[in-house]
């Protein structure tokens, strides 16, 4: 055995020990159920009626078949050994708790921790957002541009209406032009035409050319007095 290497890559063998083995959860378990049950009204009410029908068993049953009489040692030994290993199971129940409150706490404190970490990452996004947005046209600018234009169209409409005849003016000249072409036949339209503005002339330009009154063979001849 002296000259047998110790190797540390691998797990050392259990001992061998006289004193029981079990496994440390299960026992915890039962003693959880233990408590549990220890700390109901049922067993309260349970342990009255068994130490009621005691007490009454050894006092009122005859003599040869009492087997606890007064004072009751029998009943205060087995009071006695329920109460001490009741307590222990109690306290084995209550560091089982008090072990998973603590892995509670930690598990809530790393979620806290995580949590406020994320709260500030989002914090400093939405402010690095806000400073991009600095220069962007927001709701409030576009409805004040909106508001200036609406207000310069509504200048501008009112001070056409105070002065209809300078917006009008132009067209009224080229409709008069047009009737006196009219009447006068296509020499005096184009001579008229030729004097309106330019806008005049390209609509009268636009129209059809109209067809003087047919001249006759013997009509009105020149100043020389022979026809040409």
């Amino acid at each position: 055995m002296a000259g047998e290497r110790i190797r540390l890559d691998q797990p050392r063998e259990p001992r061998r020990s006289l004193l029981p083995r079990w496994d440390p959860e299960a026992f915890g378990r039962v003693s959880e159920r233990t408590a549990r049950f220890l700390g109901t009204g049922r067993f309260i009410v349970w342990m009255s009626v068994v130490i009621v029908l005691w007490v009454v068993w050894n006092t009122s049953a005859p003599a040869d078949l009492r087997f606890d009489n007064y004072p009751f040692i029998f009943l205060t030994l087995a009071l006695s050994l329920q109460a001490s290993y009741a307590a222990p199971l109690i306290l084995l129940a209550q560091n089982r708790q008090d072990d998973r409150d603590r892995v509670n706490l930690e598990q809530d404190r790393k979620q806290n921790e995580r949590s406020i970490a994320d709260t500030e990452y989002l914090t400093r996004e939405i402010a690095a957002l806000r400073l991009g947005l600095g220069e962007v046209a927001t709701r409030d600018w576009i409805r004040s541009e909106f508001e200036d234009l609406v207000r310069e169209l509504e200048r501008q409409r009112t001070a056409t209406a105070d002065h209809p005849t300078q917006r009008h003016g132009g067209h009224r000249e080229h409709a008069r032009a047009d009737e006196r072409a009219d009447e006068h036949g296509p020499n005096a339209a184009d001579a008229t035409h030729e004097q309106a503005p330019r806008g005049g002339a390209a609509r009268g330009r636009g129209r059809p050319p109209r067809e003087g009154p047919p001249r006759e063979a013997g009509g009105p001849r020149g100043p020389g007095g022979a026809g040409r």
